[in-house]
């Protein structure tokens, strides 16, 4: 096997350059330089509520409300949550957790109006049906957070906060509302 003698390299600027981007693009697809994705569990926030819940006569007291966004930051704690995409991550999970909350409970509060409404035409009553304002409320409801979380946004002047800022405000407005649908602070 013939044996070859070792020059130093005649690459040029560019050729160097190429030979260390695919370096870099090689170590970037390794396992270990990959970016580590966050982790959301909704235990924080469902043992906070329960201790909450325990301690509250039936569903009264705001203490609930600090229990929004602990599962988040959870999250934010695990490796990959500290970056802005991260929290997002968190944050959105989190959001996504409470949106399921309201749908069920807004289709509970849906259908209990819709039996009210029933019994209050059987009556022959001329009060106002339940579930108009029910849906009423809740497109204002809608249009409110929308509104609110926009202008949260608006506050970073473009700036990469804006993101986490608005996932944030419709994570805590979206809990807030689905615990007023499940029956906090009474009626």
């Amino acid at each position: 096997m013939p044996v070859r003698s070792q020059r130093p390299s005649r690459r040029g600027p560019r050729a160097v350059a190429a030979t260390c981007l695919l370096a870099c693009l090689v170590l970037a697809r390794s396992p270990a330089a990959a970016q580590a994705e966050p982790v959301f569990s909704p235990v924080a926030t469902e043992t906070c509520e329960q201790e909450v819940q325990q301690s509250a006569t039936a569903l009264s007291g705001h203490a609930v409300l600090d229990c929004i966004g602990r599962s988040a930051q959870d999250c934010m704690m695990t490796p990959g949550g500290d970056t802005t995409v991260g929290m997002m991550e968190c944050l959105g999970a989190e959001l996504t957790y409470w949106d399921a909350r309201l749908n069920a409970a807004y289709a509970d509060r849906l259908a209990t109006a819709q039996e009210q409404d029933a019994e209050l035409q059987d009556l022959g009553s001329a009060a106002d049906r339940i579930e108009g304002q029910l849906r009423a409320m809740q497109r204002a409801w809608i249009a409110f957070r929308d509104a609110s979380c926009h202008y949260e946004r608006a506050q970073w002047m473009g700036g990469t906060g804006g993101g986490p800022a608005s996932v944030a405000c419709h994570m805590n407005e979206t809990a807030r509302q689905a615990l007023k649908l499940e029956g906090w602070w009474g009626e």
